[in-house]
């Protein structure tokens, strides 16, 4: 329902206005009314706007999602490439074996190990190295007889061991920006015997190690070994636990040649 002002003569003279007035107060009433209906449709417009990018947004996100998911459908646990389960493997290797009581020598021999899985093996290996006390004998001869020791017997020492290897973990090396090769990080707990001059005695040996596959049958081998023993000198008046050092390397050649 419209309604206007119309002003009588009395009015018109009273305000001092004419028709044109009138139409100007009429006007001036139209935005007053018209200002909700042009809120309710600048709201229905952004609304009609705003819907289709949420439509649109929704769509990427749902194909971002699957694509995601297809990509980590193919991720996961990735197989070996080098596979030691059921395989002998035969080491020579050699190295520097630092005593704590004689000299460091070097150290070589052998080691032998069956893999019965991908993660555990028995090793029985064999190395020799020699014992000598070069530094306490130039001690001694530097006393001038204040010293009251006597001359260690020095000569080969052999070491006969067994070891339960555990590869702790499996990865990959890039070599100078070439080929990728495989590798094992791996964990050694065993024990043994140990035959050096004029004593013989049980050894405990425990350490860690890392294999690098080059071949399908071919590998590289390294390790770290602490050896630890009972010590007795009667010349030098030592009897103590010692811990002994190995650090080596070597080949380890598998058998069958392909896993």
């Amino acid at each position: 329902m419209s309604s206007a002002w119309v002003l009588g003569e009395d009015q018109k003279a009273r305000f001092g206005c004419g028709a044109l007035e009138v139409c100007a107060i009429r006007l001036s009433v139209l935005p007053l009314r018209l200002a909700p209906l042009l809120v309710a449709a600048l709201a229905a417009g952004l609304i009609a706007l705003a819907a289709p990018s949420r439509a649109s947004a929704q769509c990427v996100d749902e194909a971002l999602k699957e694509q995601l998911i297809g990509r980590r459908a193919y991720r996961g646990v990735v197989p070996r490439l080098f596979k030691k389960a059921l395989r002998h493997e035969l080491s020579p290797m050699g190295g520097w074996y630092a005593a704590d009581l004689s000299d460091g020598a070097p150290i070589y021999g052998g080691a032998y190990t069956f893999h019965f899985t991908e993660d555990l093996g028995l090793e029985a290996s064999y190395f020799r190295t020699r014992q000598t006390y070069g530094f306490l004998n130039a001690v001694i001869a530097r006393g001038q007889g204040l010293v009251d020791l006597v001359e260690a017997e020095e000569g080969p020492m052999q070491l006969f061991l067994g070891h339960l290897v555990w590869s702790l973990a499996y990865g990959k090396v890039r070599w100078l920006g070439g080929g990728i090769s495989r590798f094992d990080f791996y964990l050694s707990l065993g024990a043994g015997a140990t035959d050096e001059p004029a004593a013989q005695g049980l050894t405990g040996s425990g350490g860690f190690g890392m294999k690098f596959y080059l071949l399908e049958w071919l590998g590289f081998r390294l390790d770290v070994r602490d050896h630890v023993r009972s010590q007795n000198r009667v010349q030098l008046g030592i009897d103590q636990i010692v811990n002994d050092i190995s650090v080596m390397g070597g080949l380890s050649v598998f058998f069958p040649f392909k896993s």
